[in-house]
């Protein structure tokens, strides 16, 4: 696919993506049309940040001992994981809405920090992710690679505070 199809349905798909997200955390009312148990997409959610960011560690060692097919392989099951952890999120969020945080003191300023920017990079890196794979799906890897070099350590943070705000949220201030 050429860039000048290619990138136009990446900017569209990620901004479908970032308005769906917004509108399920800022304009919904959750809980609507039936009754689902989502109590344990929580910490599914925070699996799947686990193992995107094991996945991503995994991936980048490949690629410095120049084992590409494995390489290949841990980006896109990261990727694949990625995408399973937006359905969980998104069908938790639609059917319980947002969880209030409880916490008291120090840590609450040290919580709104972490989740503001995890939210706010999550959000970000949806078209840098998407490029990134296309770049490298495409075979044009030194566009690949100067984009990957951005893409990963901050994808390596939304994944790891995707995990610490699961912890702190829901196991220490519950």
């Amino acid at each position: 696919m050429r860039d000048r199809v290619a990138l136009p349905l990446i900017a569209v798909l990620s901004l479908v993506v970032v308005l769906a997200v917004g509108f399920l955390l800022l304009g919904h009312t959750p809980g609507q049309g039936g009754r689902a148990d989502v109590g344990a997409l929580p910490a599914l959610n925070a699996l799947l940040n686990g193992a995107s960011a094991a996945l991503l560690t995994c991936g980048w060692l490949a690629i410095r001992r120049r084992r590409i097919a494995l390489h290949r392989a841990c980006m896109l099951s990261a990727f694949s994981v990625s995408v399973l952890f937006l359905v969980s999120y998104v069908v938790y969020h639609a059917l319980a809405g947002s969880r209030p945080f409880t916490g008291l003191g120090w840590i609450r300023p040290v919580y709104f920090a972490l989740l503001i920017s995890h939210v706010v990079l999550a959000a970000a890196m949806v078209p840098f992710v998407l490029t990134t794979l296309y770049r490298a799906l495409g075979a044009d890897f030194p566009r690949h690679v100067r984009l990957a070099r951005v893409t990963l350590p901050v994808s390596l943070y939304v994944s790891i505070t995707g995990v610490v705000v699961y912890v702190i949220l829901y196991r220490l201030f519950p």
